[in-house]
């Protein structure tokens, strides 16, 4: 069994909560906004951490009502290597291993040019009844 999936990622819009920390007020906003939106199939939202706190993301679409505090963003899709764990319980270093290895073994390498990813899978269901929740890790990636 693969512990490592590649998953094709458009370029669109997404709605950006700037930088900030969890437990500030533009994150405590966005987090309103964010869970007022109908959950669908597959969570829309993504987190990434840009050096002095994280950005919020979240795919936008048209019609779509957005507070004026939040900025629509282009973001520049592509290909990722996905991989799950337990949010905030991850050994990153044998993640890192096992992309790498799959990476390697699979034609891939690590994409610098953009950002890597994360976001919570779980939904408010299943966190009840498991007691914690999963992440994707998003590497992204290219050709060799």
């Amino acid at each position: 069994m693969q512990s490592v999936r590649i998953y094709e990622m458009p370029d669109c819009k997404m709605v950006s909560s700037g930088i900030g920390m969890f437990g500030e007020e533009n994150f405590n906003l966005f987090d309103e906004w964010l869970s007022s939106q109908k959950r669908g199939l597959f969570p829309k939202d993504f987190l990434y951490w840009a050096g002095e706190g994280f950005v919020w993301l979240y795919m936008y679409e048209d019609g779509m009502n957005v507070p004026n505090e939040f900025e629509r963003i282009d973001f520049q899709g592509g290909l990722y290597a996905v991989a799950t764990d337990i949010d905030q319980k991850t050994d990153k270093e044998l993640m890192n291993t096992e992309i790498d290895k799959f990476l390697g073994e699979n034609g891939f390498e690590r994409d610098t040019s953009r950002l890597e990813l994360g976001n919570i899978i779980t939904s408010p269901l299943a966190r009840k009844i498991m007691g914690y929740e999963q992440m994707d890790y998003y590497i992204p990636i290219k050709a060799k």
